[in-house]
C-alpha cells in the first residue's frame, strides 16, 4: 500500500488524505519508459540500417507504386530526359504499353525500338503487328524479340517466333530475351537458348542478339554465349558493371516516360554512333555478278 500523506484543502482548509505511489513503482515505471525509448531508437537505426542497404530497391518499388497511383492521369505527354553521353536512343515494347503514336515518339529522337512477337510455345503479342508496322512508318528502326521460357520446348519456340516475324532487309537483328529465373537446370535450360539462337540465326542468315538482366547473366550466360551480341539491362547505376566491349545496347531504366506512350516504357541507349546502329542492321542480299 502508498504511504499517507496529509495536505491542506484548498478550498475549506480542512486536511485531506491522498495516496501516493511507492517509491518501486515510479521507478518501474521509469524503467519502462527508458526501455520503450530504447527500443524505438534501436527500431529506427534498423530501418536506417535496412534502408541505406536496400535503398535503390525501395526507392525504385515507391516510384514504381506512385506511376501505378497516378496511370489514369497520364497524358501520354510526359517525357524522361534522354541518357547524357550517349547519341543513339531507343525504347522496347510489348501489348503492355496499348497505343502508340509511333511518330510522335519519332519526334523525341527515338532512333530504334524493339517489339515484343511472341513468348515460350503459343503467346503471340497482341500488338505486335500494329507496332512493327507502326515503327517503320514512323521511320524508327524496328526489331522484335521473344521471351524465352526456359521449362518449354526451345525448337516450338523458335518456330513461334519465326512464324510470326517477317524481318526484311534493314531491321534490326532478332533478339533473344533470357531472364525467367524459374528453371530446372541450368545446362538444360542453355542448351534450349544455344537451340533458339541457332534455329533462328539459319532462318534468317543473321546472328541474334542476346538479352538479359546484369545478375541472370552473371550467374547464367556469361563466358557461354559471348558470340552473340549482348543487350544489357542494368538499372540504378551509371554505367553498366560489365566492361564495354561487353555489351552494345544498355537498357538503363524501365520506368521511362516517352511522348507518344501512355505509361512507363524501357528507355535504352546504343554503344556508339548513328552509323553504327546502322551497321548492325540487316543487309540486303548480294547482288549476283552481271555477265557482259
Amino acid at each position: 500500500m502508498g504511504t499517507r500523506r496529509i495536505h491542506w484543502g484548498v478550498t475549506f482548509g480542512m486536511p485531506t488524505l491522498m495516496n501516493t505511489p511507492p517509491r518501486s513503482t515510479v521507478r518501474c515505471g521509469a524503467i519502462r519508459r527508458q526501455a520503450l525509448l530504447l527500443v524505438g531508437l534501436l527500431l529506427v537505426l534498423g530501418l536506417l540500417i535496412f534502408y541505406g542497404h536496400y535503398r535503390r530497391q525501395i526507392n525504385r518499388y515507391a516510384r514504381r507504386a506512385y506511376a501505378g497511383w497516378r496511370a489514369n492521369h497520364l497524358t501520354g505527354r510526359e517525357k524522361t530526359p534522354l541518357l547524357e553521353g550517349y547519341s543513339v536512343h531507343g525504347i522496347d515494347v510489348s501489348a503492355y504499353q496499348g497505343r502508340i503514336d509511333w511518330r510522335e515518339v519519332a519526334e523525341h529522337r527515338v532512333r530504334f525500338a524493339f517489339i515484343k512477337a511472341s513468348e515460350g510455345v503459343t503467346l503471340r503479342d497482341s500488338r505486335f503487328q500494329r507496332n512493327w508496322e507502326g515503327a517503320r512508318a514512323a521511320g524508327i528502326y524496328r526489331g522484335a524479340y521473344h521471351y524465352f521460357q526456359p521449362n518449354s520446348n526451345p525448337t516450338r519456340q523458335a518456330n513461334l517466333f519465326t512464324d510470326i516475324v517477317p524481318l526484311r532487309p534493314g531491321d534490326l537483328p532478332p533478339v533473344l530475351d533470357v531472364e525467367h529465373a524459374k528453371f530446372h537446370d541450368v545446362a538444360q535450360m542453355r542448351r534450349g537458348v544455344a537451340t533458339w539462337l541457332r534455329l533462328v540465326e539459319r532462318h534468317y542468315g543473321v546472328r541474334p542478339i542476346l538479352y538479359s538482366n546484369y545478375s541472370f547473366y552473371r550467374r547464367y550466360l556469361a563466358g557461354h554465349f559471348d558470340k552473340y551480341p549482348l543487350w544489357l539491362a542494368h538499372y540504378e547505376v551509371d554505367q553498366p558493371r560489365l566492361p564495354r566491349e561487353k555489351w552494345i545496347i544498355w537498357q538503363h531504366s524501365d520506368e521511362a516516360y516517352v511522348p507518344g506512350i501512355r505509361g512507363t516504357v524501357d528507355f535504352n541507349v546504343f554503344q556508339g554512333n548513328f552509323e553504327r546502329l546502322l551497321a548492325l542492321r540487316i543487309p540486303a542480299p548480294a547482288q549476283p555478278p552481271t555477265s557482259n
